[in-house]
């Protein structure tokens, strides 16, 4: 386990510990950045039975409140991918005590509730950040290399086993390349195959395609005025350097995302769930 010391120890805090992302950085955090000195110190849940069973197991002290972690823990990592709609709930539990928090995908389940997240982490000073693993690819680094403001079009594919908790992945790819300056999108096909028109200001476009329950890799292609390029993504990596990055929050206590691409993000989600959207453009 990772040596634990100040301003190392997050403590975890999740609907129902037992998830593929609370077992993956957990792994992350004690072998493959044992060198980055993190340990998780602590954990606490919802579901108290479940999130017991879990610690047990997993060799993490559990807490029967956040009031007990806090004490035990210098910064919070919210996880319950799969359950968007306890985000804020699980925030309000562990924000007032001011520590830096990262908040898993899917960050809220509409935008009024992401914008809510954002205002109580302000009212108590919280340096809080979220994201999807896809932020941090091979992707990204194409992009950082010709630079964000010559990608013309981008193309975003991706799966998984709905669109629900799945699409933030290849709009997640959109967006951290493109920006937050998406006007307007078309969503067509409602079913296990839909595929989202975006426009962006400046005559810049994008296109993200979601195969639900398909044997789809996520991939982009990166058009700039010189060429346009297909990248698939490597999967080998994402949830390290994801891992990297929350703890270069945690170390830092600044966000290195930029908020309006987190709501920006919700925006679109929100938009392709419109009716409206399948009929024509929407503003976003």
């Amino acid at each position: 386990m990772a040596k634990k010391g100040k301003g190392k120890r997050i403590g975890y805090v999740d609907y129902q510990l037992e998830n593929f992302h609370a077992n993956t950085y957990l792994k992350i955090v004690r072998e493959d950045l044992a060198n980055r000195g993190f340990a998780v110190s602590g954990c606490v849940s919802m579901d108290h039975e479940s999130g017991r069973e879990w610690a047990k197991k997993n060799d993490v002290p559990y807490f029967e409140s956040a009031k007990e972690l806090n004490e035990h823990v210098d910064c919070y990592a919210v996880l319950a991918p799969g359950h968007p709609e306890a985000h804020l709930e699980l925030c309000k539990m562990v924000f007032p005590f001011g520590k830096t928090t990262y908040v898993d995908k899917t960050f809220a389940p509409d935008l009024r509730t992401a914008k809510r997240i954002f205002a109580l982490a302000d009212k108590h000073g919280v340096a809080m950040q979220t994201s999807s693993a896809l932020r941090y690819t091979n992707v990204q680094e194409y992009v950082g290399q010709v630079g964000r403001d010559h990608v013309r079009h981008m193309v975003a594919w991706g799966s998984g086993r709905s669109f629900g908790e799945y699409a933030i992945h290849p709009v997640e790819l959109m967006v951290s390349c493109m920006g937050a300056k998406a006007q307007s999108l078309m969503r067509r096909g409602s079913g296990a195959e839909s595929q989202l028109l975006v426009n962006y200001a400046g005559g810049r476009t994008g296109v993200v395609n979601v195969y639900v329950n398909s044997n789809t890799p996520f991939a982009a292609s990166v058009t700039t005025e010189q060429e346009t390029k297909l990248i698939t993504v490597d999967g080998g990596r994402i949830f390290v350097d994801m891992a990297a990055a929350i703890l270069d929050l945690f170390e830092s206590g600044k966000p290195n995302i930029d908020r309006s691409e987190s709501l920006m993000i919700r925006k679109i989600l929100d938009a392709a769930e419109d009716p409206k959207a399948a009929k024509g453009f929407v503003r976003i």
